[in-house]
């Protein structure tokens, strides 16, 4: 949803052109892939569920920006909501399908690979706010995604499996 309206934000709430405006959104896929790299090191010494709410509640942080901050900054946040991003789908999907024997699991992948679908529909209903409440009202929705995102991640490391990891078993 973020990546959808980038373009909208830069052009509507900074005055950009179309091809400045795409740059911005080039920016923050570049992001995304620099940002995997740093994730997936960064799995080695902390747990997912922790790792997967911090990032969250930091997506949550320039979402916000990007809502409350008009101009350059606010699109700054939205552009490093990326970074955030990118550790997002794989650490859900290992989170979910960790312990489950090979039938659940085939079921447990497909669910979540059609729970994709939702960030379809999502950026429908984030449009449609677009055209009511404008470009940065519209990313309060973007912002409930990662509230529920950091409390998954929370339970998954306070929950489910409270003394499955610790930070200093993992080494």
């Amino acid at each position: 949803m973020c990546w959808t309206y980038i373009i909208h934000y830069g052009m509507e709430e900074v005055g950009l052109g179309l091809a400045e405006a795409q740059n911005w959104n080039i920016a923050s896929m570049i992001l995304f892939l620099s940002s995997r790299f740093v994730c997936t090191w960064l799995l080695r010494i902390i747990t997912p569920g922790k790792l997967l709410m911090v990032f969250a509640l930091g997506g949550l942080g320039f979402v916000c920006g990007a809502i409350l901050i008009p101009g350059y900054p606010g699109l700054i946040c939205l552009v490093c909501v990326s970074g955030c991003m990118s550790l997002m789908f794989p650490t859900i999907y290992g989170i979910a399908l960790d312990g489950m024997e090979e039938e659940e699991a085939k079921l447990g992948s497909a669910f979540l690979i059609m729970a994709i679908v939702g960030g379809a529909v999502g950026a429908k209903i984030q449009g449609n706010l677009i055209t009511s409440h404008g470009v940065p009202a519209s990313f309060n929705l973007v912002a409930i995604c990662f509230i529920v995102i950091a409390s998954y991640g929370y339970l998954s490391f306070h929950q489910f499996h409270p003394d499955r990891y610790s930070d200093h078993e993992k080494k």
